[in-house]
């Protein structure tokens, strides 16, 4: 009515503002989904606008929630990406368990993990290099960076043995070779994530690198067991 005042939270034409409607239904989430939900605008921002879009005042406004209750969960965007990046890796892991990399040999099982791992992370671009960009910021996203390194490493054993991830737990636990060969792949996949963020190379090259690598790494080791193999039959030989 003309001349009346307005209500709190009610435009002229008394309907909820959206933004208020936003944060109210935010705060009243299940924690989980909320983080989700700020996750998920993250990497939307991200997407549209690269590393610098992605501001924590907006996140907080697109995903309903106040800013200060986004402070409780991440420190800063690299914290939100990073447990992008986590949360996806979970997922992978989960869908790995149900359809393992396939392959008639360890290099070509390891080759369609990287595939699908680059597939996975590639497949929003601009999302991709602000990771890139939020794992290497420093000690603030370490302990997410470390953790992310534990889930490769599990998943390229599990492929080196021709094995669900979830398989693991019932087997010899990983040897030094072959942690040492998944730290191996790993670092050089990032150094192809790094090129390919660069625009030096494509995708296909990212992946290819590390199955080549592969071949060589793992046919390098099977000739040291070869060649220490015939030296301990010689030195039985002689006795």
């Amino acid at each position: 009515m003309a001349g009346g005042k307005k209500r709190p939270g009610k435009s002229a034409a008394g309907t909820a503002k959206p933004r208020s409607r936003n944060r109210k239904n935010g705060a009243s989430l299940d924690p989980e989904v909320r983080r989700d939900r700020i996750i998920d605008v993250a990497i939307q921002l991200a997407e549209d606008g690269g590393f610098e879009n992605v501001r924590q005042r907006d996140v907080a406004r697109l995903s309903g929630v106040a800013l200060g209750t986004l402070y409780k969960s991440f420190r800063s965007k690299e914290d939100i990406l990073a447990a992008a990046l986590h949360r996806e890796t979970d997922l992978l892991e989960r869908r790995l368990d149900r359809k393992p990399a396939k392959g008639k040999d360890a290099p070509e099982r390891l080759g369609a993990l990287f595939g699908t791992l680059t597939r996975s992370l590639l497949k929003k671009p601009n999302y991709a290099r602000a990771l890139l960009k939020a794992m290497t910021s420093g000690e603030e996203v370490a302990t997410k960076v470390v953790a992310h390194q534990v889930a490769i490493t599990r998943l390229i054993i599990a492929a080196q043995r021709g094995c669900a991830p979830s398989a693991l737990a019932e087997q010899e636990p990983p040897t030094i070779e072959e942690i040492n060969v998944a730290m191996v792949l790993q670092n050089l996949w990032f150094a192809g994530l790094v090129g390919w963020s660069a625009k030096l190379h494509g995708q296909q090259r990212v992946v290819d690198q590390v199955k080549e690598a592969a071949v060589l790494i793992l046919a390098g080791l099977e000739h040291q067991k070869a060649k220490a193999s015939r030296r301990g039959r010689k030195k039985t030989a002689r006795r």
